[in-house]
């Protein structure tokens, strides 16, 4: 079984744990914590992923990281479950399978969304708002500036782009003026 089947079933059994999503977005910030801490300290990952460590004791250990960043009992239980099966190196896809869950079960769908310039709040707001009644979902932005881009925005939700940049609209322009000159 691959990573990504085992941790998208840990993830969905996480999600139908947490009830409400206040319960939700705690396990969320405190999985993200746990993985933030052993990716920037490679003497906890060694000591967690190392198969010589034996199950217990990285247990001991997960559940003590767990205590020290305060997570919540749901967090703890599912990192002993995570030692003691040893799959406490996919804790970053569980937690990327869990946020796509929980954003889904918010009724939010994320966009990347690329821009010549950089964009105020309120354009970012503005164009969420318009995605959101293309998509009848809440939409979360991920900006970013694409100088290449000439001017205008491209948003892409899911599989789908919307292309309103000033780059695509000139290559549009020459496709259709060299179609013209034949």
């Amino acid at each position: 079984m691959s990573t990504r089947t085992s941790a998208t079933r840990y993830a969905k059994a996480l999600l139908d744990v947490t009830t409400n999503d206040a319960d939700a977005a705690k396990v969320e910030q405190d999985l993200g914590a746990f993985v933030a801490l052993i990716e920037s300290n490679p003497e906890l990952r060694q000591a967690l992923l190392s198969p010589s460590v034996p199950a217990s004791a990285r247990r001991n250990i997960a559940s003590a990281v767990a205590e020290r960043i305060g997570m919540a009992p749901t967090g703890v239980r599912l990192l002993q479950l995570l030692a003691d099966r040893d799959r406490l190196g996919m804790t970053g896809e569980l937690l990327a399978v869990f946020r796509e869950r929980l954003l889904d079960r918010r009724k939010v769908v994320r966009a990347e969304l690329r821009s010549a310039v950089a964009l105020s709040s309120e354009s970012v707001a503005a164009i969420a708002s318009r995605l959101g009644a293309v998509t009848g979902k809440n939409v979360a932005i991920d900006a970013a500036v694409d100088p290449a881009l000439i001017g205008g925005v491209v948003a892409k939700v899911g599989g789908t782009v919307y292309d309103g940049s000033v780059k695509s609209q000139l290559e549009k322009l020459r496709k259709q003026l060299a179609g013209a000159g034949s």
